[in-house]
């Protein structure tokens, strides 16, 4: 049954998926990889019991081995209670399999560079990072440690070698595998077609995830192409927040796969836009405001054209305000119309009859555009006055 509040018409239909998929947040430790964020132990357990409350079902609590904070936050994170399955990272090294083993992790998951450029880059063939890989997969199987294999800029590994890689991580007691688009590169086509080979690879015991990045801005197409390929786990950070262009956008995600595509996550939307405002407070950065589902101005209308509409909201809205819980409102500035006008005066109670409605308007265009920016409630008062 089709949610009503969400107005896409027909359209897609003929492409709907359909099921469910799962969440997982890397928001405490890709996301903090965004320049110049830095969350102290306190503001990670803080993030982990909104993400928790959210609705996310595998929170990464980080990576312990980068800082003593970092060890702090994981151990707290881990003894916080929440609901969600709580995961650790680790290097396929062994100093940080054995920190996650010494804080008692039970899941997490395990990198390793796999294409060539990264191996040449840091100087280990292929061999040797394959026999890396499968001791550390051996290592979390012996340690009680439910492991997902991640291989480092999977995407632009040599098909050969990847199948070698994930047969091998499996082989040696990965439980699921990781599709990593390291650098953003792959096209939602090329996505699905390397996810549907891994599942495919790997067999149907063993959960295949999809962790993307958004240097092409096309990181929710992708994960939506995955899903359709089979992938049962969604990577992503709150607000998109992450190293460069930053990761696949959990909100925009969740409600994209179930408004295009049929697909229910986990995810409160209702919540999104409330969690979304305080991650960003506590990195410290401003989101652009014409963000998908928690931008500012996502229910601002300053549009004539559009007010003359604002009755009928499935006229001009693609899916209702009450579904990621903010409000609808009139602004007025340069762009405004007669219908703005009226608007705007009911809503604050003010007596503007129909015969002044275009003096008004005439005023508050010039104002907005002598200003550059929108004419405040006060400023409309006065003008009225």
């Amino acid at each position: 049954m089709k949610d009503e509040r969400i107005w896409t018409g027909e359209l897609n239909d003929a492409y709907e998926i359909g099921g469910r998929v799962g969440l997982y947040d890397t928001t405490l430790r890709d996301g903090e990889q965004t320049v110049g964020v830095v969350f102290d132990p306190d503001q990670k357990v803080e993030i982990a019991r909104l993400l928790d409350d959210l609705g996310v079902e595998r929170i990464e609590a980080g990576f312990p081995r980068v800082s003593q904070d970092d060890w702090e936050a994981v151990k707290a994170v881990a003894a916080a209670g929440l609901q969600a399955e709580v995961w650790g990272f680790s290097r396929a090294v062994p100093a940080d399999l054995e920190a996650l083993a010494e804080l008692g992790v039970g899941f997490s998951v395990i990198e390793s560079p796999i294409s060539d450029l990264k191996l040449e880059a840091i100087g280990v063939s292929r061999e040797k990072m394959l026999d890396r890989i499968t001791s550390a997969m051996r290592f979390a199987a012996e340690h009680g440690i439910h492991a997902a294999f991640f291989g480092v800029d999977s995407t632009r590994a040599h098909r050969d070698f990847y199948d070698r890689v994930y047969s091998a991580a499996v082989d040696a007691g990965a439980r699921e595998v990781v599709v990593v688009d390291t650098l953003g590169i792959a096209s939602p086509e090329a996505v699905g077609e390397l996810v549907a080979h891994t599942v495919e690879l790997v067999g149907p015991d063993v959960p295949v995830h999809f962790h993307g990045h958004n240097d092409f801005g096309v990181a929710t197409a992708s994960a939506a192409a995955a899903v359709r390929a089979g992938a049962r786990w969604i990577h992503g950070t709150i607000n998109g927040m992450g190293e460069r262009a930053g990761n696949a956008n959990l909100g925009e995600v969740a409600l994209s796969l179930r408004a295009l595509y049929g697909i229910e996550t986990n995810l409160r939307l209702d919540r999104v836009r409330a969690v979304s405002e305080r991650v960003r407070a506590l990195a410290g950065y401003e989101l652009e405001p014409w963000k998908p589902v928690t931008g500012i101005t996502l229910y601002r209308r300053e549009s004539g054209a559009v007010a003359s509409q604002f009755h009928d909201p499935p006229s001009i809205e693609p899916y209702s305000s009450e579904l990621v819980a903010t409000e609808r409102s009139i602004v007025l500035g340069k762009k405004s119309g007669i219908d703005s006008i009226r608007i705007k005066a009911e809503e604050l109670g003010l007596d503007v009859p129909e015969e002044r409605r275009a003096e008004v308007l005439a005023a508050v265009k010039k104002l907005g555009a002598r200003e550059r920016r929108l004419v405040t409630d006060e400023e409309f008062r006065a003008l009225v006055g």
